[in-house]
């Protein structure tokens, strides 16, 4: 049992493990750290929003924050209306009111079982793991734990590599969208180009156009499409997913894979069951396939499995349907190849897909906001932990860009192997079991690191 603790970061996967930890009555009590990086500790930046236009993608009844109490979130939000229903996709600010009171109340609950939980509202500057312990750096301070688990969310966004320096001078070009949806700047743009048309660039659409009425945008991407919607009323999974996760895990080969889904789509009423069958097994599968298979993937297949496995709430895919109806968004099919500066604008060159494919559009835009999603790769991050621990080879980036390799109990990996006392749960695990950022995944990360931190 490892009676001191240090976990690192200060979003849901964090106060997953806090619960998880807090909730139990191990032999001796816990004496844990918790570094919340400042800001409001539970709600990170997923759940820092407080606009009602950023909706959760997952129905309320699957959102609960442990493993053992999968609709403890309904439950919290039903308290205060019980005419919300399970089926629900609530704003995402309502969920960061669960999970700081969650917190709270592991909290209080720590303390009525002798546990220390001592928070840090601060980043760790360095972590230095060892075979009998860690050793983590604050400041001027250094604290000596029995572990470590590694809860840091996504990596800071960077700016894509056709952005130019003239492009990131100006101002006009926004590599992070959250802190200018929470604060958007007096001047008003004429044009906007947003740079993604996944969930992130759904968020950051909906917001502005709310916000700027006088605004238009043009969305970018490499296929032009935006996630497929979620149904209104639930779907069932498919019910023979066995037969099909044990013909995908025989033969393990992305093209092949694709041709088994569609036709077990084929098969189907809605397709989207069969999607949702696989979840449980997206570990494995991933797990099964090759490095060069899981690159194949990344470059040719990542787009349509997410834009089918992430989908987005009926709401939001309707509020995006009006703003085409109304001309004020537009999407294009396209690659970016660079981004300056010009005059009091920016100047885009666009590699077009399809029919103009030979040729090569010049646009021009007031503003641009980079929303491709999440960033993983460890091994080019300028987070400072994730530098230290890179650099000083403590942790080994995935190869492809997909956080840290780790077991899939979590345990990050070096040369020698795999670090006993050094965890990593969420984001880092990107590269190790594929799906790891979404709560019905990461509660059960947390309470598998919690079984392991507290194994006598």
């Amino acid at each position: 049992m490892h009676r001191r603790v240090a976990i690192i970061g200060g979003g849901a996967a964090s106060a997953a493990l806090l619960g998880e930890l807090l909730e139990r009555q191990p032999r001796q009590p816990l004496h844990l750290d918790w570094y919340t990086g400042g800001g409001s500790a539970a709600r990170g930046i997923a759940y820092g929003t407080r606009s009602n236009r950023h909706l959760l993608n997952v129905r309320a009844a699957s959102m609960g924050m442990f493993a053992g109490k999968p609709q403890g979130f309904l439950d919290f939000v039903q308290r205060e209306d019980p005419a919300i229903a399970g089926t629900d996709f609530l704003p995402r600010h309502r969920y960061g009111d669960y999970l700081e009171a969650e917190v709270q109340r592991a909290l209080a609950l720590g303390k009525a079982y002798g546990h220390d939980v001592r928070i840090v509202p601060f980043a760790a500057d360095a972590v230095v793991p060892e075979a009998d312990g860690v050793t983590v750096f604050r400041g001027e301070e250094t604290r000596r734990v029995d572990a470590a688990v590694l809860a840091i969310g996504a990596l800071p966004a960077q700016p894509l590599a056709a952005v130019g320096e003239s492009a990131l001078a100006s101002g006009r070009y926004v590599v992070d969208p959250w802190p200018l949806l929470a604060n958007p700047p007096a001047e008003v743009p004429g044009h906007v180009m947003v740079v993604g048309l996944g969930l992130t660039a759904a968020d950051v659409l909906l917001e502005l156009a709310a916000r700027w009425p006088d605004a238009t945008f043009t969305a970018i991407s490499r296929h032009g499409l935006l996630p497929e919607p979620h149904l209104r009323a639930t779907a069932l999974p498919a019910e023979d997913s066995a037969q099909l996760v044990e013909a995908m895990q025989d033969a393990p080969d992305v093209h092949y894979w694709l041709r088994l889904l569609r036709e077990a789509m084929a098969q189907e009423d809605d397709w989207r069951s069969v999607i949702d069958s696989l979840r449980p097994h997206t570990p494995a599968l991933w797990a099964a396939l090759p490095l060069d298979q899981r690159a194949r993937f990344q470059r040719h297949a990542r787009w349509a499995w997410e834009r089918a496995r992430h989908r987005m709430p009926p709401a939001v895919h309707e509020g995006l349907a009006a703003l085409e109806r109304s001309g004020r968004l537009r999407r294009m099919r396209g690659q970016l190849q660079q981004v300056e500066a010009d005059g009091d604008g920016l100047r885009l060159q666009l590699h077009p897909h399809g029919r103009d494919a030979s040729k090569t559009q010049t646009l021009r835009a007031d503003l641009v906001v980079q929303s491709v999603g999440m960033e993983f790769d460890a091994a080019r991050t300028p987070h400072p932990l994730m530098r230290q621990l890179v650099v000083n080879r403590h942790v080994l980036p995935d190869p492809l860009g997909l956080g840290c390799q780790a077991t899939p109990q979590g345990r990050l990996l070096h040369q020698g192997g795999a670090w006993a006392r050094l965890f990593a749960i969420g984001s880092l695990l990107r590269g190790t079991l594929w799906e790891s950022t979404a709560m019905p995944e990461i509660r059960q990360q947390a309470r598998a690191v919690a079984d392991q931190l507290l194994a006598e």
